[in-house]
């Protein structure tokens, strides 16, 4: 594992000072997933490392805008209208061309992306961050197949969450020794603090036993097993996030009549989340495909130090969190095994208490924000060249 320091940081930054990035994504926030969090971490922390850093990604509507975002200049290009999830942007093409920089770092699932990137011809030196091969849709990935490997073929440096994610995505083992290991990271410190008058509101109203889930109400999340679980659970779910799936997963909780056991709360502000996180006994990540491929919000309740109740997924979820020393894995698609690990921490205060304080060890130790900022640098620096010697860390051998 690489340490981080500040002064070894300043030597790496005279290598790449005023290096420009141009980092594409699907969307950027205030618009709520874990690409768009890692992207905004990941753009806030380079610019403090003195890296001149924008943003394109689409916009929710069909107007270009620009937006400055925590000091983070983003060009939203307008989506003219969704092949199934992916927003089609032409002005994309038209804002990656004019943006003066000296490596564009894509970040993959995003299809329209990579086109417009292709389209453009940009000549900066180009990195992917590989966060989810595609899944569910087919035919989607039978089309976009031979584009994706037209980026993975350009590229300098292909960043992966976990190694375990290589070694199962059939397209990423054909780019070994492109890969790079960079664990997602986060600001362990934005999520210890938080008003003690907030979260007993939380506990007063919703517990004494409150189970979190945090996500978009989407196909691979598996909230529909989550919430079937919750007839054998001995506590109360209450879930933070959006998405298309809210209407019939509500309609599920009437169905099978456990309406004082779960609620859906919608979106709530980043600024807010740490209270919700400290109030919860037990998280629980009930993602039942590979789609989910780190789940970015175990690391935010591991900040919190409280367990984690995940499932078994070939992707670098159980990674994040393992059996038992972070929490419980249960198999996918189980809600009978859910309910039965969620019960097991929520009647054993201390085991709640191993798991969480070694889940707070780990996520300070593994995937603090700055290990993944310095491990990021490194790429950056070999990417340009400002490194001769390969490297040692992260590599993928």
């Amino acid at each position: 594992m690489v340490s981080w320091s500040p002064k070894g940081l300043r030597k790496r930054q005279m290598s790449v000072d005023r290096l420009r990035v141009l980092q594409i994504g699907k969307f950027y926030p205030p618009h709520m997933g874990g690409i768009e969090t890692h992207l905004q971490a990941l753009c806030e922390g380079l610019q403090r490392s003195s890296i001149d850093v924008q943003v394109v990604a689409a916009s929710d509507g069909p107007r270009s805008r620009r937006d400055v975002i925590n000091g983070i200049p983003v060009s939203r290009a307008g989506t003219l209208f969704y092949v199934t999830t992916v927003p089609v942007c032409p002005d994309m093409i038209r804002q990656i061309r004019s943006a003066k920089a000296d490596i564009v770092h894509i970040h993959w699932p995003s299809p329209a992306a990579l086109v417009a990137y292709l389209l453009s011809g940009h000549k900066g030196r180009l990195v992917m961050t590989y966060h989810s091969d595609i899944v569910q849709q087919r035919w989607w990935r039978r089309v976009f197949w031979p584009i994706l490997r037209l980026g993975l073929n350009r590229s300098k440096a292909i960043i992966v969450a976990t190694a375990a994610y290589i070694e199962t995505s059939e397209i990423l083992k054909a780019y070994k020794n492109r890969c790079r290991v960079i664990p997602f990271g986060l600001d362990v410190e934005q999520f210890r603090r938080c008003e003690t008058a907030d979260v007993d509101r939380i506990r007063q109203k919703y517990g004494p036993r409150i189970v979190l889930s945090v996500g978009r109400l989407i196909y691979y999340k598996g909230f529909e097993y989550l919430v079937e679980a919750m007839s054998k659970v001995r506590g109360r779910l209450v879930v933070i996030g959006e998405g298309p799936l809210r209407s019939r997963l509500e309609q599920q909780v009437r169905d099978q009549g456990v309406g004082e056991r779960v609620t859906f709360l919608g979106a709530v502000e980043n600024q807010d989340m740490a209270a919700w996180y400290h109030a919860a006994d037990v998280f629980a990540l009930a993602s039942t495909s590979r789609s989910e491929a780190f789940g970015i919000v175990q690391l935010e309740a591991m900040a919190c130090a409280k367990p984690i109740v995940n499932t078994s997924l070939p992707s670098g979820v159980p990674f994040v969190s393992p059996h038992g020393v972070t929490g419980l894995t249960v198999p996918p698609k189980n809600s009978a095994a859910l309910a039965n690990a969620i019960n097991d921490i929520l009647d054993d205060p201390a085991k709640r208490s191993e798991f969480g304080n070694a889940g707070f060890r780990r996520v300070c130790s593994e995937f603090e924000e700055r290990i993944m900022l310095d491990r990021t640098l490194r790429v950056y620096e070999e990417v340009m060249g400002a490194k001769k010697e390969s490297l040692d860390e992260g590599r993928i051998r």
